[in-house]
């Protein structure tokens, strides 16, 4: 059943990667390689892990469900189909424009700011509209999947994403921005090329599966629009995706600005009558650059409450529908779970960097093809990038002596981990979108492949050169 088939897949890859766990011995990079024999996991790990992985992550499974209720509610308001059929009609006949431009922005977005994460907020708005549009779900997903990974291949100052790199070889950020922004114009312009490509290929005719996909994610269409406000859910909207890029855009690390540091502490440290009532209203609060999706999780459960008073919900069925709504994204949240047990496992079991030390050992010091198979590999395995990145490139940087290699070697691991993550049963992204569109694995990465082959081809091209340049 297509339903659960991301289920069904992450199920195999953590069993698969138990498996690993016997056939492989353990072993960990401290000053230099140690064996540490094999590191077996048992039956019973496969259900402690996942209770280990909600005390790590369970933040980010939570924000998936906090999205699913969100969205419950847009959709109790009559305010959000009209937003909705305004936007396809205005944009009628610049469909392709309008679809390039959304890759483009989200592509930034994520490239900037690191919001890969975040941003899956806006996935199911934009799903919405591109099925009203007329375009069937596989045009849903590789516009929205495709444009994070884009922005996660082209990182540029999302220091969230490339800061392990940005120490272990003590460069700066700005050093390989040149190439970073290359390899996101690129992979831009091949996304939307595919996407076209196929949009020319399948058409918009409207199918039976179709108007089905229309009945499950987007609202019921209403027919008196003339009395319901727009205007200020556009507003609530707009604000809660501005605070998101001011929320997560790394102002210290990226851009050395401790604005934001110096106003939140001035904020929770200001008193009134000796008493600090702000930092007591807030309470422990990130400034803004170092925010998770906790704190965000905390601002649309807010934008809810005021969208709700706005449109005059009353409590108990705000309360319902906000459940109703969690309880749909139940499944894309066990996903964003079982994800990051993989990443548990292979955390408690390190049998990775065996597999690096015999890649590294073909070749003597630093080796293009050698060094993309091993940053392949560890994002494949690792679906947090700071994991990733962590597992193999110490070890690796130990091996090379020549300091002028190491930019290079980060922005080979650097994109080849957002590579990965558009094919990974280990990418967040990736399967909880499937999930929620109901399409099979296989399906997408006979979908996909050529895409992602295309931007690997570029990639090896552009890693080459600046090897002889």
């Amino acid at each position: 059943m297509k339903r659960n088939n991301a289920l069904k897949v992450v199920l195999i890859t953590m069993v698969v990667l138990m498996l690993l766990t016997w056939i492989l011995p353990a072993a960990y990079f401290q000053e230099s390689f140690v064996d540490q024999g094999r590191v077996q996991m048992g039956l019973f790990d496969l259900f402690n892990y996942p209770i280990t992985t909600l005390s790590y992550f369970g933040f980010i499974a939570v924000y998936v469900l906090v999205i699913g209720g969100f969205y419950a509610i847009l959709n109790k308001t009559k305010a959000y189909r009209i937003l909705l059929d305004r936007i396809v009609k205005k944009v009628k006949g610049k469909e392709k424009i309008v679809l390039s431009v959304i890759m483009a922005l989200v592509a930034i977005a994520t490239s900037v700011c690191g919001v890969q994460i975040p941003i899956l907020f806006v996935f199911p708005f934009l799903i919405s509209l591109i099925l009203l549009m007329g375009y069937d779900k596989m045009v849903a997903a590789t516009v929205t999947v495709g444009s994070v990974i884009v922005g996660l291949i082209g990182t540029t100052f999302a220091y969230s994403v490339n800061n392990v790199l940005l120490q272990i070889f003590s460069i700066d950020i700005t050093k390989n921005i040149i190439s970073e922004v290359i390899i996101i114009v690129a992979g831009l312009a091949l996304l939307i090329f595919n996407v076209i490509k196929y949009i020319d290929k399948t058409g918009n005719k409207k199918t039976k599966e179709h108007e089905k996909l229309l009945e499950d994610y987007a609202p019921v269409e209403v027919k008196d629009s003339k009395k319901v406000k727009v205007w200020p859910l556009v507003v609530i909207l707009d604000l809660i995706f501005l605070l998101m890029i001011l929320a997560f855009t790394s102002w210290n690390g990226a851009f050395k600005l401790d604005w934001f540091e110096t106003a939140t502490t001035a904020i929770k440290e200001f008193e009134i009558a000796k008493f600090a009532i702000f930092g007591k209203l807030l309470g422990n609060v990130n400034a803004f650059g170092s925010w998770t999706a906790a704190e965000f999780a905390c601002v649309l459960l807010i934008a809810s409450a005021i969208i709700a008073l706005i449109y005059k919900i009353k409590f108990n069925d705000y309360l319902q529908t906000m459940l109703t709504g969690a309880r749909r994204a139940l499944r894309p949240a066990l996903l964003v779970v079982l994800i990051y047990t993989c990443l548990v496992i292979v955390t408690y079991h390190p049998f990775q960097l065996v597999i690096y030390d015999w890649l590294y050992g073909l070749t003597k010091g630093f080796n293009v093809a050698t060094t993309t198979v091993a940053a392949a590999i560890a994002g494949l395995f690792n679906v947090d990038p700071t994991y990733a990145f962590q597992s193999a490139v110490p070890y690796l940087q130990s091996l090379v002596s020549d300091k002028g290699a190491y930019p290079i070697i980060a922005l080979i691991f650097q994109s080849m981990y957002g590579l990965v993550m558009l094919v990974a049963p280990t990418s967040v992204a990736l399967m909880a979108t499937l999930s929620y569109l109901n399409i099979s694995y296989i399906e997408w990465l006979k979908h996909i492949w050529k895409l992602a082959l295309e931007i690997l081809v570029g990639l090896v091209v552009l890693f080459t050169i600046l090897i002889l340049i």
